[in-house]
């Protein structure tokens, strides 16, 4: 299960952010999102954080430090999902 949710993270965050030159494979998973790994932004990160919440129905918090933690890697992110 958890598999599945981190392959359907990495294609959400394809489709959200128009990376079209990327496939789901080309992710890995425990690479940091922003920074030295996929090089994610802010703004990124807000777009990311509302695909994620319409697609899996989660509660996201901006001002919580917790969900910093969260959006780390496609590896944290799918924990995150699975575990609300």
């Amino acid at each position: 299960m958890i598999e599945s949710v981190r392959n359907e993270i990495k294609q959400l965050i394809i489709e959200t952010l128009n990376l079209e030159e990327m496939t789901p494979s080309d992710i890995d998973s425990e690479a940091p999102l922003f920074g030295d790994g996929l090089g994610l932004d802010s703004i990124d990160a807000l777009e990311l954080g509302l695909a994620i919440k319409n697609k899996f129905e989660v509660v996201l918090s901006s001002e919580n430090e917790e969900t910093k933690k969260h959006f780390y890697s496609v590896a944290t992110l799918a924990n995150f999902v699975t575990t609300r």
